[in-house]
């Protein structure tokens, strides 16, 4: 089974993003690849890593101001550059939502949610659950969104547990 994991680089005000602290962290295995993504709308670099490693599994990883970890349900249609930008559509012609398809029992310290935001992560998930659907092959689809000021260490655990179940499913 082959698992890619993603994550994001230092965006805005923040210098460090913890998804880059966390896949650095994590084992790197003939299975597993790991992949930064700058912080940036554009649908290529998403598309080409699920092109070029044909993962069976995509787990995504975002940094949030949320004061809990979240496993991400929804990925809507939608996006935005700053708070004060009107929302765009990420595809003029896709649909409102796309569903997760990674299943991963929640609990704490995950809670589930259903809206991933207006930036970056959100049109990540759209984009890789678009392509995926494109491609029509069975790629399970998961992300998680990880408060900024979380340990990294226990982060990473949870991150790990989580792997361990996507390959023992």
């Amino acid at each position: 089974m082959r698992i890619l994991v993603y994550g994001f680089g230092p965006y805005r005000q923040f210098r460090r993003n913890i998804t880059a602290r966390i896949i650095r962290s994590l084992t790197k295995t003939s299975t597993l690849t790991t992949k930064i993504f700058s912080v940036r709308f554009q649908r290529r670099p998403f598309i080409a890593a699920l092109e070029r490693h044909r993962p069976d599994v995509v787990l995504g990883l975002g940094q949030s101001s949320r004061k809990h970890m979240q496993m991400e349900t929804t990925a809507r249609n939608r996006r935005r550059n700053g708070k004060r930008d009107r929302l765009k559509p990420i595809f003029k012609k896709g649909p409102k939502v796309l569903q997760t398809t990674l299943r991963v029992p929640v609990g704490a310290p995950i809670r589930r949610s259903r809206d991933a935001g207006d930036y970056v992560c959100n049109y990540s998930m759209y984009v890789f659950l678009d392509a995926i659907a494109r491609q029509r092959r069975p790629v399970r689809f998961g992300f998680i969104h990880i408060p900024y000021d979380s340990n990294v260490l226990q982060a990473t655990r949870l991150v790990q547990r989580v792997l361990r179940h996507c390959r023992a499913v």
